[in-house]
């Protein structure tokens, strides 16, 4: 096999295993890009020895294990702690200081994947001596990331350039403090989990459900399509408090939504916008 089979991927194929999702799992993939969503395909094809596209349509059709295998690699599951440590400096000198004006503080983490940035927050929260009024809210389409995200385990050997990312974000206490080391893993503090609450939530087809001054969703849009990016940002709006606050990746803008007059930039480089009325 080789990437000829590419070419043998058509796009009614691709509509046909998305309407099957949806039909039989209730996972709505109809918004992602073709380009970015075959090319996942691809390489679930490759990496799990699949002969053909139809045997991989006929598994998920038949085999609810082999679906949520799929679904852990059809979702793009990239993140670490303090990611981008110049966009959490921009948190914390500029943003975090208008959060503090709220009596109460909700955050949205959309397509959390499996929590980094969740931790992230609620350390630079606690830092800033607001996290016992704040609840971060992280969601994902996929279950089995958010069941380790609401763990609070991750890899002991990220620890050390998680902790490099803390000091880039100008961050000045003991990272290690925050977590305990057992059985060859960093488990975080509770302190930091009882703040947190994580759902499973589709940014393409679910609706908004609550009021949120800041929600991050970054590096998520890049992979739908231009229609469902404008849906989700519609979403991102309905769901921000008065002057909330919305952060999306490096690669992404609200350029040529419905929301681009609705909002005004706040850092164009950290891509951070508010929510005028």
């Amino acid at each position: 096999m080789n990437d000829e089979l590419t070419y043998y991927i058509k796009d009614e194929e691709i509509d046909l295993l998305i309407k099957t999702i949806l039909t039989k799992y209730g996972y709505d993939f109809s918004g992602y890009s073709h380009a970015s969503f075959k090319r996942r395909l691809i390489s679930i094809i490759f990496k799990l020895k699949i002969s053909y596209f139809a045997e991989l349509q006929y598994l998920i059709e038949t085999n609810e294990i082999f679906f949520f295998t799929f679904l852990e690699e059809i979702t793009v599951n990239v993140t670490e702690m303090f990611r981008d440590p110049d966009f959490f400096k921009v948190l914390r000198l500029e943003i975090l200081p208008e959060l503090a004006t709220f009596p109460n503080i909700r955050i949205w983490h959309a397509g959390c994947s499996t929590g980094e940035e969740v931790y992230s927050m609620a350390i630079l929260l606690k830092e800033a001596g607001l996290l016992h009024r704040s609840l971060l809210y992280a969601t994902d389409i996929n279950p089995t990331v958010l069941k380790s995200a609401a763990s609070g385990i991750f890899p002991l050997n990220s620890m050390k350039e998680y902790t490099q990312n803390y000091i880039n974000s100008g961050l000045l206490y003991d990272f290690s403090g925050y977590y305990v080391v057992k059985y060859g893993k960093a488990y975080f503090d509770d302190e930091l989990k009882q703040r947190m609450v994580f759902a499973n939530h589709n940014l393409v087809s679910d609706q908004s459900f609550n009021e949120f001054n800041l929600i991050l969703c970054r590096n998520v849009l890049i992979y739908f399509n231009n229609d469902f990016q404008n849906k989700a940002l519609n979403l991102f709006y309905e769901s921000l408090t008065q002057f909330g606050f919305l952060a999306l990746g490096n690669k992404e803008s609200i350029h040529y939504s419905d929301i681009e007059e609705k909002l005004q930039i706040v850092n164009k480089y950290q891509r951070i916008w508010r929510k005028k009325i």
